[in-house]
């Protein structure tokens, strides 16, 4: 083992320095030689020290015990295989999966081709498989070689992505066709009259006329309601924050709906002393949605209740009530789904869009509500929202701007 050596220069002027006062004072010149050459090895002595020792790094190995306590709370379901069997499985492994994998074979309890050959393999990697747990599941397993015989699994559910994904293609194809068909009728009756403009008499003329706007009007209806879904949708997260009674909205929205030709069918029963936080726009519209809906899926001969009043659980409670031929409870669940109708052909006959009571739901969710839909065969259709009175919101005192998130609300889609 050798010495680092750093070289005492200093140390040695000093005693160079001293040798030349010994000699200016007349000490013996052995004398003074002698004190410089001990002075200047004792230097070279000190300075030479010892390297430092080499930092020998120690792996420590990974037990199956601290595996355990470091997965052991993680949200992730994650699995620990020794050899491909699983040793640990976390709280989260053992709600997906169950408890009895543990000392099974991996490649047994997963059974997908996939995941077998990814585990197989012994690589590190990846395997997207399909009814691990429920049938339409998506799961993203993740696998990471601890050691030679050690593997971390991790399990990552991709199936809300994956129904997302196929929500939005479904809203897109079901936009296309909707807005494809009333083009069609609109090009085809305009290419006919451009075509026979001398041969075609004035009546089947203003027939074609009357069409094209009637299909003019329900593409711009369509248009409006889209429009109308992707503002609930970009701000359901910013929860409204100004002060409006609710009373005098429900009247004005709901004669808005009905016009003048429906106006007697109205049936208000209001309670003007409501006061919520909300956006006006936006409550309007529920309104104006609720009471069109009910006025033309209603018997034409029998009125619409509209009645707003406050609920055994202190909230807002306003419900618009038909009574019509009634919706089959098979359809109940599935109202508030884009585009859903139940009569495709009467709904189009009246110029309903399909998109009225998704834009209910979006808005209803907004102001942190509940909707709820109720059905009776041959005897009409209730429609009920419940909102948050102003007096009870503990969020008053906040400054105006964007809220919490919006807690789930039960759907019906």
């Amino acid at each position: 083992m050798g010495f680092r050596q750093s070289f005492p220069l200093a140390g040695i002027l000093l005693a160079i320095v001293a040798f030349v006062a010994m000699l200016l004072l007349d000490v013996e010149p052995i004398l003074s030689l002698a004190v410089l050459v001990v002075w200047v090895g004792s230097l070279v002595l000190v300075s030479g020290q010892p390297p430092e020792a080499p930092q020998t790094v120690v792996k420590e190995s990974v037990s199956l015990d601290s595996m355990r306590d470091l997965i052991e709370n993680s949200a992730t379901p994650v699995l620990v295989t020794d050899k491909n069997t699983i040793a640990i499985a976390n709280a989260a492994a053992r709600r997906v999966m169950g408890r009895h994998m543990l000392g099974q074979d991996a490649r047994v309890t997963f059974r997908q081709p996939e995941a077998i050959a990814l585990l197989n393999s012994n690589r590190n990697g990846r395997a997207i498989v399909r009814g691990l747990v429920r049938r339409q599941d998506i799961w993203e397993i993740n696998r990471q070689a601890v050691d030679e015989q050690m593997a971390v699994i991790e399990l990552i559910n991709q199936t809300a992505e994956a129904d997302i994904s196929r929500a939005h293609t479904d809203f897109v194809a079901n936009a296309s066709h909707e807005l494809r068909t009333p083009l069609a009728a609109i090009l085809g009756y305009v290419e006919t009259l451009s075509e026979s403009v001398d041969s075609l008499d004035s009546p089947t003329s203003k027939r074609f006329l009357n069409t094209i706007e009637s299909e003019g009007k329900r593409l711009q209806s369509l248009i409006s309601d889209l429009m109308s879904l992707s503002r609930v949708e970009a701000e359901k997260h910013d929860l409204p924050r100004e002060l409006i009674a609710l009373g005098p909205l429900v009247e004005r929205a709901a004669s808005d709906a009905a016009g003048p030709d429906r106006s007697q069918r109205l049936d208000l029963d209001l309670d003007r002393d409501l006061n919520v936080r909300g956006d006006r726009q936006q409550l309007e519209q529920l309104v104006r949605n609720l009471v069109d809906n009910a006025l033309k899926y209603g018997n034409p001969d029998s009125p619409v209740k509209v009645a707003l009043a406050v609920s055994r659980d202190k909230q807002a409670r306003l419900s618009v009530v038909d009574e019509g031929e009634g919706i089959s409870a098979e359809h109940v669940p599935h109202l508030t789904r884009r585009f859903y109708r139940t009569d495709p052909g009467r709904s189009r006959a009246s110029g309903g869009t399909g998109l009225g009571l998704a834009i209910v739901k979006h808005i209803v969710e907004r102001h942190r509500g509940r909707l709820d839909i109720e059905s009776d065969l041959g005897k009409g259709t209730r429609v009920t929202v419940r909102l948050p009175l102003a007096e009870s919101e503990g969020n008053d005192a906040l400054p105006p701007g964007k809220g919490d998130k919006a807690p789930a609300t039960p759907e019906l889609s």
